[in-house]
């Protein structure tokens, strides 16, 4: 292992150690939005995705799985994979409660998956705040073209990196002042984690910024090429945005049409 590789390792581990931090918080706020009927998928994901009835999904950092319920909900055949044991054991027990078929999940950090799974499927997916703590996109991107069928495709629908460089907190009054440089390639350091589905705790962790070039370069490079990318100025209550549209989705008001949120992107496999 490289010098590279170990400092990652590193780094992942604090992560794995923050996000268990708030598995417990996690697990009883999804219980609870998981018992509402009206409990749906980021609409923008739901339109996106369309018909997955019977379609075996892997869904990449999938936290406490509450998402992966509400994709197995939409007929589909769900393993979700997250680095965090804790989370693994929430997700478990949510899916238990709620009594969901057909959805498994194992523990394991995305970019190790290679090497202890073995199956293929129709969507390889991963949605809202993940890419961040991903430390090597090109290694990413040989995890999702590995899992995909020939005839599967990738989705994505994150934070938009142009957002990302903003300061959060000014942001919100609709203040633009960059804070992250764009082309930065080390990772931010914060001290504390945690805020949209629990309360911040202490706990040391690390997050990557990713220029949008290095995204899709990374897929290129990993035999798969972009067949759909969409940005918008909306996104999923909690990762920005304090006013709610009719559809349920977060937006700034003040910059509502000036500045995208979050993007999605879909890609498949190059057949030769």
């Amino acid at each position: 292992m490289d010098k590279k590789d170990m400092d990652f390792d590193l780094k992942i581990d604090a992560n794995r150690n923050a996000w268990s931090k708030l598995s417990k918080e996690h697990y009883e706020h999804f219980k609870i939005n998981l018992s509402n009927d009206d409990f749906k998928l980021n609409p923008i994901v739901e339109q996106e995705l369309g018909d997955i009835k019977g379609k075996k999904i892997l869904h990449l950092q999938c936290n406490t799985g509450a998402d992966s319920i509400l994709l197995a909900r939409k007929g589909a055949i769900v393993t979700g994979v997250d680095f965090s044991q804790e989370n693994i054991y929430y997700a478990k027990k949510l899916a238990h409660e709620f009594e969901i078929e057909d959805i498994d999940f194992i523990c394991e950090d995305v970019l190790k998956l290679i090497e202890t799974h073995s199956e293929t499927y129709d969507i390889v997916l991963t949605t809202d705040g993940v890419l961040g703590w991903i430390p090597d996109l090109e290694k990413w991107a040989e995890v999702v073209s590995h899992f995909l069928k020939e005839d599967g495709y990738f989705y994505l629908h994150d934070s938009h990196p142009w957002y990302l460089i903003f300061d959060e907190n000014l942001i919100l009054n609709g203040e633009l002042s960059p804070k992250y440089p764009y082309f930065k390639n080390t990772p931010d350091e914060d001290e504390y984690i945690g805020g949209y589905a629990s309360n911040p705790h202490e706990s040391k962790n690390y997050f990557w910024g990713h220029q949008l070039d290095a995204i899709i370069s990374s897929l290129i490079k990993s035999n798969l090429f972009v067949t759909y990318m969409k940005e918008y100025d909306r996104c999923s209550p909690g990762m920005g945005g304090l006013e709610i549209d009719e559809n349920g989705l977060a937006y700034l008001k003040s910059l509502e049409g000036k500045l995208p949120l979050t993007i999605s992107i879909k890609a498949k496999k190059y057949i030769k």
